[in-house]
This record gives C-alpha cells, sequence and structure tokens, in this order.
C-alpha cells in the first residue's frame, strides 16, 4: 500500500515538474481566461447575476478541456511503455486524476479572481461559492480525464472526446449551475444538499469507472 503511495506520489511529481518547465497550459489558459472576460467586459459591461453565473461555468468548461484534456497527449509510446514499467494502471490514472484535479482548483480560483476584477462580484456568498467551484473544478477535470485516457488510445482524439463528453458534462453544468445561484441569492434552494451530494456522488463514480476501466486500456 505504502508503495503504491510512494508511485502515485512520483507520478504527480513528474506531472508538476512538467508543467512547471512547460508551463504551455498554465500561461495559455490564462491567456484564454482573461481574454475571453475582457471582451464580455467590452460588450456588456457588468452583466446579471444570471449571466455572470452561466458564464462562468462555460468558461469553466473550456478552461478543463485547455488545461486537463491535453493531459495523455504529451506522453507517447516510449514514456507510457516506460511508466507501464514502474507503476500500475491504477496508481497512473489516480496520479493523473489527483493532479488535474489540483491544477484545476487552481485555474478555478484565478478565474474566479479575473471574473470578479473585470466583472464585477454579485456574489453574496463567496466562501460557499469558492467551495462549489473548487468541486465543479474537481468533477470537470474527473470526467476530462476519463475521457482523455480513452481518447489516447484511439484516433480522431479530439473528435471522440467532444462525442463522449456531451451528454456528460452538460448535466454536470446545469447541476453545478443550479447550486451556485444560492450563492447569489438570500432566499435559501430548496434541495440544495440533495444537488450537492448528487455532484459529489457523480465525482465519485468517475473516479470508480476510471479505476476499474483504465487497467484494460493500460494493457493495450
Amino acid at each position: 500500500m505504502a508503495n503504491k503511495g510512494a508511485h502515485i506520489i512520483t507520478l504527480i511529481k513528474k506531472d508538476l515538474l512538467l508543467e512547471i518547465r512547460q508551463q504551455y497550459t498554465f500561461y495559455g489558459v490564462l491567456l484564454y481566461v482573461a481574454s475571453t472576460i475582457f471582451v464580455v467586459y467590452l460588450s456588456m459591461g457588468e452583466p446579471e447575476p444570471a449571466v455572470w453565473n452561466a458564464l462562468f461555468w462555460v468558461i469553466q468548461l473550456f478552461v478543463c478541456v485547455n488545461a486537463v484534456a491535453k493531459s495523455f497527449l504529451q506522453d507517447n509510446k516510449g514514456r507510457m511503455l516506460y511508466y507501464y514499467s514502474i507503476a500500475g494502471a491504477r496508481d497512473f490514472i489516480l496520479s493523473k486524476l489527483i493532479f488535474n484535479a489540483l491544477l484545476m482548483m487552481l485555474m478555478s480560483l484565478l478565474s474566479l479572481f479575473i471574473f470578479m476584477l473585470l466583472l464585477g462580484n454579485p456574489i453574496l456568498y463567496l466562501v460557499q461559492f469558492i467551495g462549489l467551484s473548487f468541486l465543479g473544478g474537481i468533477g470537470l477535470s474527473f470526467i476530462f480525464t476519463f475521457l482523455a485516457a480513452i481518447a489516447a488510445k484511439a484516433q480522431q482524439q479530439a473528435a471522440l472526446m467532444a462525442i463522449m463528453g456531451f451528454p456528460i458534462i452538460i448535466p454536470q453544468l446545469l447541476l453545478l449551475g443550479r447550486i451556485a445561484k444560492a450563492s447569489f441569492s438570500p432566499i435559501l434552494q430548496a434541495g440544495l444538499w440533495q444537488m450537492v451530494l448528487l455532484l459529489v456522488g457523480l465525482d465519485i463514480l468517475i473516479v470508480l469507472l476510471a479505476i476499474i476501466l483504465f487497467p484494460f486500456l493500460w494493457k493495450d
């Protein structure tokens, strides 16, 4: 068990060092978020809270696609063979899930800061919204890490991810948007904690599916 934990930590450190050295993802996503929000600001000024909320989660979706979905593209066949020789399939996919979740938490925080800087702050319960943005970022990262792992083994990776991701990600975004409404209104939303538990359940389901199914891809 300790050996497995050491493998996971080593693989996370590897991804972190690659990200620090290359920094393509971080600065590319930062530029995308800043430019998109700035264009929205020039077009419509400070939007209504409902529009602000919808824009935030849509941009989070594209941030996740840019930051997380290509995590497997930088690993060529030779490197994957090396990983196969030193670590198990579950160690590898868990390290990817954890690293991408941490990356999306950072990106969510940066996105929220830029949103509040340029589009104002209509949020009444900021701490609650920050917690939800972390939970939403983690959920989105789990989904796209799982999809990227499947698509990396196939041709036409971008098309495959779009086809598989659409029916999964739309309910997730709608659920996040509904939960987030509670942060903009002083009125207690009915069924709020049930929706939060449903969101957590979906995240756990994705992790379990990744742990169960990825070893079959790993052997290919």
